[in-house]
């Protein structure tokens, strides 16, 4: 049965027209012109409203992805599972989606279901029918810039002003349609600082295995949204209390509630990184979950006679293999993880110009801030962590007489003065 949205009005929802991308006001504006039905859309919304800074703005709309084209010539039309138009503005791009359908109809030409799962949905349908085959209602809400006001089918508006996270429609058929939904949860939860609603919270650990069927590679960006947003020790606390932990990442830890102190440090200055506008790279946490399934692997090999760094970059391969097929961890991530690793046995080597070398290498400040975790856990290697917390501050002569005093086996051999061939007559 169709329901009339709710109207909020700007004096209720606080959003300036300032804070909205001028290109997606564009963009509606233009569709609107043409004669189509157009509203920003989604989370940018819902950012807007709980006063957050949106990094993207999208925009759904009554016409078909070939009608936006004929609006913007320039707009690209993008996937198969979804399809969409992306419009272009110098380094903006404005995604516009067509309003999707229940597919109540049965229209099984542009809607494809496997198992529950939905795999395929290109069915059109009205901005209601969009609205409610939303996953949260806080992520349903229209914005309309021509009239500022906020139109909203499912009370998305008021779970927001009480902070409360809902998932539309029945959960249980909402997470076997996406299980991804069961981490977006999570994210949204901990990322907007907001309470679950109980139907919404309770089947979560008890379909988590559901996660199993995902492809390995979408996993992996959902992990990238759910740990590199600031708030990543929380956020793995929330995936163990759910029971989403393991299926993303088996077996690393004895009890995931209680995870090795280098890990935890390594979620936390994950997030004091991100709040100081630092870089932050998801290789460094990757190399922290894997670490000690590394080390010992690594230690069965140097027992069988393979040197430590081989032991290193073998057992290494090995953990990012096995992972891959839970969690797909891109190449470049990976390589940088490995490369962690396999510096670690070279910064007991001090002497001669050994440490300079060391120091030098493109990877050794995150090998460095590696060493600093293991000496939280480990108090044997605090000495070595100091020693090269010092070599970084002092240069010269001082580095000099550093690595000349420095532990070491003995002396670095000299080289032997190649002998001269005796001329032949």
């Amino acid at each position: 049965m169709s329901e009339k949205a709710s109207i909020i009005p700007e004096k209720r929802h606080g959003i300036r027209p300032d804070r909205v991308s001028a290109n997606a006001r564009k963009v509606v504006e233009r569709l609107q012109e043409a004669g189509y039905l157009a509203y920003i859309v989604g989370g940018s919304i819902r950012d807007l409203v709980l006063g957050y800074d949106p990094k993207d703005f999208d925009v759904a709309t009554d016409a078909t992805p070939e009608q936006v084209n004929e609006v913007f010539r320039s707009a690209r039309l993008i996937g198969r599972r979804f399809r969409l138009a992306h419009v272009r503005f110098g380094r903006e791009i404005i995604e516009v989606a067509t309003f999707r359908g229940t597919g109540e109809g049965g229209d099984d030409e542009h809607r494809e279901v496997e198992q529950g799962r939905l795999v395929r949905d290109n069915v059109w349908g009205s901005e209601e029918e969009d609205a409610r085959r939303r996953d949260f209602t806080i992520n349903a809400l229209m914005y309309d810039p021509e009239t500022a006001t906020i139109r909203d089918y499912v009370d998305g508006y008021d779970d927001l002003v009480k902070r409360r996270l809902r998932l539309i429609g029945d959960p249980v058929t909402r997470y076997r349609e996406d299980p991804v939904r069961l981490l977006r949860a999570v994210r949204f939860k901990v990322k907007l600082d907001l309470e679950l609603d109980p139907p919404t919270a309770g089947p979560i650990p008890e379909m988590a295995d559901l996660l199993h069927d995902i492809p390995p590679a979408r996993l992996f960006e959902e992990i990238l949204k759910l740990l590199m947003g600031g708030r990543a020790w929380e956020t793995y606390r929330a995936l163990v209390r759910f029971n989403l932990w393991e299926p993303l990442f088996p077996n690393l830890f004895d009890d995931p509630s209680k995870p090795p102190v280098l890990v935890e440090q390594a979620l936390k200055n994950t997030d004091q990184r991100v709040a100081e506008g630092k870089p932050v790279t998801p290789a460094f946490l990757f190399a922290a979950f894997l670490w000690r399934r590394v080390e010992v692997r690594a230690e069965e090999l140097i027992a069988e006679g393979l040197p430590p760094v081989e032991a290193l970059a073998a057992a290494g391969e090995e953990a990012i293999v096995a992972q891959g097929e839970r969690v797909a961890i891109h190449r470049r991530f990976s390589s940088m993880a490995k490369d962690i690793w396999c510096l670690q046995p070279r910064f007991e080597k001090r002497r001669g110009k050994r440490a300079q070398r060391l120091a030098s290498e493109r990877r050794f400040r995150a090998a460095y801030d590696f060493l600093l975790l293991r000496a939280m856990e480990d108090p044997d290697l605090q000495d070595l962590a100091d020693w090269w917390t010092a070599f970084q501050e002092v240069d010269g002569d001082e580095r000099h007489e550093m690595t000349r005093a420095a532990p070491g086996k003995g002396k670095a051999k000299r080289r032997r003065p190649r002998r001269r061939k005796k001329a032949t007559s």
